[in-house]
């Protein structure tokens, strides 16, 4: 669009956007809203809030912008380009109607692999990790920074330096290249996206199996996994017992973690833990001790989730290791264990 230049400076397209929000009035304006995407319903909102002033001139060029972009596009809808510029050279004259047709024509561009953008990476990875490294780099190009990073990590090490000499060295692709290969991978994503499927299995599902079953059955699946597949038997193990489920442990278990975990971590983790863990940990320790445990907790002040997360998973490695070693036991479904 247009930059209009004012007191304040040049108008940008978003406050283009806002001014003809404000202009056009609530009721109007609430019937717009209803056709923007979330973020940009954001953007707009933020940006009308910020106005605290239309100057007149911009109202009026913004109002004639919009009127000419608007009419400009349903002539397009009726008989397309050149029908559009036909009539609006004859209402306008030549010069302004390829004005508008230039304005529009860039409005309405959409940029390279647009769809793959709004996908997860972890579905585009599924269907481009057999790809040439070339045609993976010239997709990533294309994707948010955070999209191409997960695809990235993901590849095999060979691959990902491939693949990132390729991004970093990319210059300029033939447009029917770069057509053919959006076409292909459109083409692929929606036709897994209208498949009339179910999510199932994957790791909690795995997780809650296993879980489940004696720990003979389960260290039987996890000693297999570690040597076919070390990074998920890594990933299972992280997620199979978290911090909560210390309230499953019986006293004297409790009492042998209490022993091997630093009063500093003990802290961070029930900071932001619910009452039933605090509970059974206070309630496993002398009076004292819980007595000043709780003193140390109440002094940490606010602290980030991240170190409680962090905290917690050190005791989570804890627990595994004293019942790996045979030291405590933790209650599993199907038939109780007996110790000897």
């Amino acid at each position: 669009m247009q930059q209009y230049k004012t007191s304040r400076g040049a108008i940008t397209g978003r406050q283009k956007a806002a001014i003809l929000m404000v202009t056009l009035g609530p009721e109007l304006s609430a019937n717009i809203y209803k056709h923007l995407r979330e973020e940009e319903i954001e953007d707009l909102t933020l940006e009308i809030a910020n106005i605290r002033r239309v100057e007149p001139e911009a109202k009026e060029a913004v109002l004639s912008e919009f009127k000419e972009i608007a009419l400009a596009q349903e002539y397009i809808t009726s008989g397309g380009i050149e029908y559009a510029r036909e009539l609006l050279d004859k209402a306008f004259g030549t010069a302004k109607a390829e004005e508008i047709i230039r304005r529009l024509t860039a409005s309405l561009q959409v940029r390279p692999f647009d769809f793959a953008r709004r996908a997860d990476p972890s579905q585009l990875f599924n269907f481009i990790q057999s790809e040439h490294p070339q045609t993976i780099s010239l997709i990533m190009a294309y994707l948010q920074p955070e999209q191409a990073a997960t695809i990235l990590s993901a590849l095999s090490p060979e691959r990902q330096a491939e693949v990132a000499r390729r991004l970093a060295t990319m210059d300029r692709t033939n447009p029917e290249v770069l057509g053919e290969v959006e076409s292909v991978l459109e083409k692929r994503l929606a036709n897994f996206i209208n498949q009339d499927s179910t999510s199932a299995g994957g790791i909690q599902a795995t997780v809650e199996v296993l879980n489940r079953v004696d720990r003979t059955t389960e260290k039987t699946i996890m000693e297999s996994l570690e040597d076919t597949d070390p990074e998920l038997a890594e990933t299972i193990k992280k997620r199979m017992f978290v911090f909560e489920d210390i309230v499953i442990l019986d006293d004297r278990s409790i009492q042998r973690v209490i022993r091997e975990v630093d009063s500093k971590d003990w802290a961070l983790s029930l900071k932001a833990s619910n009452e039933a863990v605090k509970e059974r940990v206070f309630k496993n320790m002398s009076q004292r001790a819980a007595t000043m445990l709780k003193e140390e907790i109440s002094y940490l002040g606010p602290v980030r989730l991240r170190d409680v997360e962090e905290a917690q998973q050190r005791i989570v490695g804890i627990i595994r290791k004293l019942e790996d070693a045979g030291e405590i036991v933790v209650g599993r479904g199907g038939e109780d264990e007996i110790v000897l």
